[in-house]
């Protein structure tokens, strides 16, 4: 005799996200979000490593410019691509 068939397993809770992505976002506006991001996380770093000083500087800047490298590749691709639907958001 099959227990499980008899009482099923009730279905586990979801993981709660603390933070989304609304799914009807335009990929352009992801992008330009993701830059932003970026940008105001370069900024964050910036002051902070001049905060510091030896090896924990020299960490923080090169982390910033991970940071820079990550706008560019955004900023290449919203250059170079196409998004026929482009829209602004609200």
């Amino acid at each position: 005799m099959n227990h499980e068939k008899n009482h099923p397993q009730p279905p586990k809770p979801p993981t709660p996200n603390i933070f989304t992505i609304a799914p009807n976002i335009p990929p352009e506006a992801l992008l330009v979000q993701a830059c932003e991001t970026l940008a105001a996380l370069n900024v964050m770093t910036t002051d902070l490593a001049f905060e510091l000083e030896g090896a924990h500087r020299q960490k923080l800047l090169a982390s910033q410019q991970l940071i820079v490298l990550g706008e560019l590749l955004i900023d290449r691709l919203l250059d170079t691509l196409s998004f026929p639907h482009a829209q602004a958001l609200p």
